[in-house]
């Protein structure tokens, strides 16, 4: 199979990067840089390298801030529900009565803590007050010390966990965080650069790889992570994209009910929000589809058809279920489709059925052809469709969100991602519509948008600059960034439109075939389902 790829001529792209040694001679700096990142007291200290990729891309490390005394080490407790569930998990945010139950319970047990509220910044949809109250112990220069007051806690009978407070996503006048930050940016002058800004997940759809083998494999001179990605296997076929894929103008997977994603094309670079439809014509009426190339019943960050569960809305790191199912597969997805229980029909480029698996699903694609499977309800409308020899046209489209089909060229790339960040050069955070912010989980508000992560920003200035931004996070020597800071970064360098990509062990950066960054996963760098590559 070929590596997917789509070509983005006479357009700019900028990337925040760690480490910069070897790369090139020096560049100065693009002229919407901004005189400091708008991270931490406006006095830190800052310090910015550049260096030349190839004719037109410039790569530029940024570090900014130093370790202070308002980051240390600390103790988190679990603090159990209130929920009458007996089954209802310990959480690190709870409501007043349930942080002021566990603290009573390790103060019993001769353990001071304290109780804190966590004031959170306002973002376009959700945000700007009060997530909930924590209860922490300690305070400590390291780890180690952390841990060992961690053990005591668990002989109380409760849990917890070791956390640096640099990490908290609390505004900067409550946290004192002071840095460290690492960064790293990569800028393509449209009127300079002649390559091309392509996404490549490989050899298909259902593996996962590198990002720094995605760029080796492309011969790329630098190379990002890019969407959104099925990790679990219980969630699907590792490595599918969990949103909308376009490659070479093909589209591979549907979107996430109009969550927002990165559009690489011959007009440049925008955020844009998509929803779909597809169906399979043979005899009778046509069937709709419900995905592209995925594992049938499972929908990873939900976004799906009114009938699955829990919902049809987006809910970010969530698989929602179907068990009634119509999914089309082309060469693109793997070797063989997802096999199990329902039929599957298999059609060739002519869109004429060759053979039918009326009772088990899962076989090899034809080339140049398609398959379509069928699961519970679903498999007797497929049945009565296809006859071997007959039609069975499979048809899917982009749509905007007022239903309008999307034209695709071959130049067209489109990667997940998700919430907005910016939009007409203000800061957004559309974190609500995403499903970022569910009404019954604010703990993984607290985790995902509030705390500071690795992170992995994609956007474009007014000049046509498209930009993608990585920031190193959950280590001591760079804090990363919460959603609103992530957003405020965008912005400061003069963005028009930004999004979040995927970030957390994915964000990664290539060039010249060294890792750039320091992933955060403590196995190094981490195989994901697509990378952005910039190609000569």
């Amino acid at each position: 199979m070929t590596l997917r790829r789509t070509a983005l001529s006479g357009s700019a792209l900028l990337v925040l990067s760690l480490a910069v040694g070897g790369l090139g001679a020096a560049a100065a700096p693009s002229s919407h840089t901004p005189a400091h990142l708008p991270l931490g007291p406006a006095d830190l200290p800052e310090s910015r390298v550049s260096s030349t990729l190839q004719p037109g891309v410039t790569l530029t490390k940024i570090t900014r801030g130093q370790t202070g005394p308002g980051s240390t080490w600390t103790v988190e407790v679990a603090i159990p529900s209130s929920s009458p569930d007996p089954d209802a998990p310990a959480t690190a945010l709870s409501d007043k009565a349930g942080a002021d139950v566990a603290a009573a319970k390790l103060k019993a047990a001769g353990l001071e803590s304290r109780i804190e509220d966590v004031p959170t910044p306002k973002l376009a949809d959700a945000g700007g007050g009060n997530l909930g109250w924590r209860v922490r112990l300690g305070t400590f220069a390291t780890k180690a010390e952390a841990d060992a007051l961690r053990t005591k806690v668990i002989a109380a009978g409760l849990s917890g966990s070791s956390i640096y407070t640099g990490w908290d996503g609390e505004p900067d006048d409550v946290s004192g965080s002071t840095g460290p930050w690492t960064v790293q940016v990569l800028t393509i002058d449209p009127k300079k650069f002649r390559g091309t800004l392509d996404a490549s997940y490989g050899l298909d759809l259902e593996a996962r790889e590198t990002t720094s083998t995605l760029a080796t494999l492309t011969g790329a001179t630098a190379a990002v992570n890019a969407g959104f990605f099925v990790l679990d296997p219980k969630a699907g076929a590792p490595g599918d994209p969990a949103g909308v894929a376009v490659y070479d103008g093909r589209l591979v997977s549907e979107p996430t009910a109009g969550r927002p994603a990165l559009v690489l094309g011959s007009r440049g670079t925008s955020v844009e929000r998509f929803r779909w439809h597809g169906e399979v014509r043979g005899l009778g009426r046509p069937l709709p589809l419900d995905g592209l190339n995925r594992v049938p019943g499972l929908i990873r960050n939900c976004g799906g058809t009114s009938d699955d569960l829990p919902t049809a809305k987006p809910l970010h790191d969530v698989t929602c279920t179907d068990a009634d199912e119509l999914i089309a597969y082309d060469a693109s997805y793997g070797v063989a489709t997802p096999s199990g229980l329902g039929a599957e029909v298999i059609v060739d480029r002519r869109s004429v059925v060759t053979a039918i698996r009326p009772t088990a699903r899962g076989g090899a694609i034809p080339e140049g052809g398609r398959t379509v499977q069928a699961t519970g309800k679903q498999v007797a409308g497929l049945l009565a469709a296809a006859k071997v020899g007959k039609r069975l046209e499979i048809r899917a489209a982009l749509t905007d969100l007022r239903g309008r089909d999307v034209r695709l060229s071959p130049k067209t790339t489109i990667v997940n991602g998700g919430p907005e960040l910016v939009r007409d050069g203000r800061v957004t955070g559309t974190v609500k519509a995403d499903g970022m912010a569910p009404d019954d989980n604010v703990n993984f508000y607290y985790g995902w948008v509030h705390k500071r992560n690795p992170r992995t920003i994609a956007g474009v200035d007014n000049q046509g600059r498209s930009v993608l931004i990585t920031a190193d996070g959950r280590g001591v020597g760079s804090l990363g960034l919460g959603i609103g800071e992530a957003a405020a970064v965008a912005k400061s360098f003069g963005l028009r439109e930004a999004i979040n990509l995927d970030g957390g062990g994915s964000t990664t950066m290539v060039a010249n075939g060294k890792v750039l960054n320091t992933p955060s996963d403590a196995t190094g760098e981490r195989p994901v389902g697509d990378a952005l590559v910039i190609t000569r």
